[in-house]
């Protein structure tokens, strides 16, 4: 496709991204939006290394003046396609940059969800994603003070916009997670003795 490749968005991202919970945030990311690169028959690559770097430049620049402007402008320096560099652009409501592509809308519709996914699967006493199911998530989505920082306009809008029933997307984005449970450490803990 171009230059670029998964590990060299991986260095990218590492460089930019030291906390192990934004790393974490990206991985999950990437992994829904390869599950419905899959599912719906798109660039793989592509889906899903556009998960993994939309957020790649948070940590520096967490202020809406500069994110994801200035991580955008690096990733066209370095020669990332437009098609991502305009769906990360999309993902942040405030940038008033318009959802067209199915890719913007796919980040955008996993973005705050795969965040509220591991949110739930971390309270569960497991500590595992395979303890989480699309009922726990619907019922934790009405809890308003459970992960307050998800946006849950943006999860329902998100699934709206990507045409996609609600549960079906909670259940695709678990599956999605759930496949890739070690990079994410959510495999969960043994029970005690």
């Amino acid at each position: 496709m171009s230059q670029w490749n998964r590990q060299d968005a991986w260095e990218l991202l590492c460089e930019y991204t030291q906390k192990d919970g934004l790393r974490k945030h990206a991985l999950a990311v990437e992994a829904a939006m390869r599950g419905y690169a899959r599912k719906l028959g798109q660039d793989e690559e592509l889906w899903a290394l556009t998960g993994l770097m939309h957020d790649f430049d948070y940590e520096r620049w967490p202020d809406a003046e500069n994110h994801p402007y200035r991580g955008v402008a690096i990733l066209a320096e370095r020669g990332y396609p437009e098609e991502m560099r305009t769906a990360i652009l999309g993902h942040a409501p405030y940038t008033g940059v318009a959802r067209e592509s199915l890719l913007a809308k796919a980040l955008f519709a996993c973005d705050e969800l795969a965040g509220f996914v591991t949110a739930v699967a971390l309270i569960k006493p497991s500590k595992s994603l395979f303890d989480v199911d699309v009922t726990g998530v619907k019922k934790r989505l009405k809890e308003k003070a459970f992960a307050r920082g998800v946006s849950r306009e943006d999860v329902y809008q998100g699934a709206e916009q990507f045409g996609v029933d609600l549960d079906e997307h909670i259940a695709t984005v678990i599956a999605a997670l759930q496949a890739e449970v070690d990079a994410l450490g959510l495999r969960g803990v043994a029970a005690p003795a």
